[in-house]
């Protein structure tokens, strides 16, 4: 199971959305750092639940426990292991699915890969499971400073009574020195495009001008130079032959409806039978909000692990403007 992120700067997450707890173990950080648990804490209260409209009823006070790895607020350079427990969780909303599978989700899927799944809410599928990348996230972003890590909601879907909507989130990275990345398989597009890509509900990634680009002709797309080295446009969104260029990086990731509707649909039962259910459960309406915390995450997560393959805080300096 793909349950870790990175190679240098690596996480590992653990836990099901109706278990007894999530978290993580943060693999890579360097020693001596500081870790700002304010930050930490804001970053949280941004994807909780039940902070924003259309979010989920479900109320987690997602207090986070540090067990390993950071002593009297200051990493040690060793794992750093940290879990926050489900305290909101009602498993038995789900019975109703312990024999059949929700349209658009992975119930399905997970069955024919595994044969057997947790249908308590979706299991390792839920978004719950993002909640130790946020804390992980804060981290990195902390460790990547002074680069400074940005994302907001773009679009929001049609609003419609008693269903769900998506949207896009848009990222954007400044203070990226030229330099960051690698060609070919590890670009940065590439390595931020799995790492979005790997967030629940996310559907779609584009950097810089993105699918706009496929429409223009070379000289309207092309980022001519200024004499400073900076551009006068960003349409390659601040990465080129997969490394960054100084400029900002900026990407937008595309988000689908929640897959859960607060209305009856058909289930496909083990037996091979459709049985009309009104899935139980708490459940966002519309997700894109929470996500945009999720999104900074990810990319400071990807930004870590691509800078810090020495695992000392003066080399990832040296990286930094």
């Amino acid at each position: 199971m793909g349950n870790t992120f990175g190679t240098h700067f690596r996480l590992t997450t653990y836990g099901e959305s109706h278990g007894l707890a999530v978290g993580g173990i943060l693999d890579g950080c360097p020693a001596g750092l500081r870790v700002d648990m304010e930050a930490l804490g804001r970053d949280l209260a941004r994807r909780r639940t039940g902070t924003v409209d259309g979010t989920t009823a479900r109320r987690e006070e997602d207090s986070v426990e540090f067990h390993a790895g950071i002593l009297d607020g200051v990493t040690l350079g060793t794992p750093i292991a940290f879990g926050i427990k489900n305290r909101d969780y009602r498993p038995e909303d789900y019975d109703l699915l312990a024999d059949a599978y929700r349209p658009g989700h992975a119930d399905y899927t997970y069955q024919a890969k595994y044969g057997i799944r947790d249908h308590r809410g979706g299991g390792r599928a839920s978004a719950r499971e993002t909640v130790a990348r946020v804390v992980a996230g804060a981290i990195a972003k902390q460790v990547v400073a002074p680069v400074a890590i940005a994302a907001e909601v773009e679009t929001l879907g049609p609003e419609a009574a008693n269903d769900t909507r998506g949207g896009t989130v848009r990222c954007r990275i400044t203070g990226l020195r030229a330099g960051v990345g690698e060609p070919v398989f590890d670009k940065l597009g590439a390595r931020l495009a799995q790492a979005m890509m790997s967030i629940p509900s996310a559907i779609g990634f584009e950097m810089g001008a993105g699918f706009a680009a496929a429409r223009m002709i070379g000289s309207e797309y092309i980022d001519r130079w200024n004499a400073d080295g900076t551009t006068r446009t960003n349409h390659c969104g601040g990465v080129q032959g997969g490394i960054s260029n100084g400029m900002p990086v900026e990407f937008r990731v595309a988000f689908h409806p929640v897959a859960t509707l607060p209305t009856e649909v058909e289930c496909l039962t083990e037996g091979g039978t459709l049985r009309p259910t009104l899935v139980g459960g708490r459940h966002d309406r519309c997700q894109v909000t929470r996500a945009t915390v999720i999104v900074e995450a990810m990319a400071a997560l990807t930004l870590a692990d691509l800078m810090e393959g020495r695992c000392r805080r003066a080399d990832i300096d040296g990286l930094t403007n």
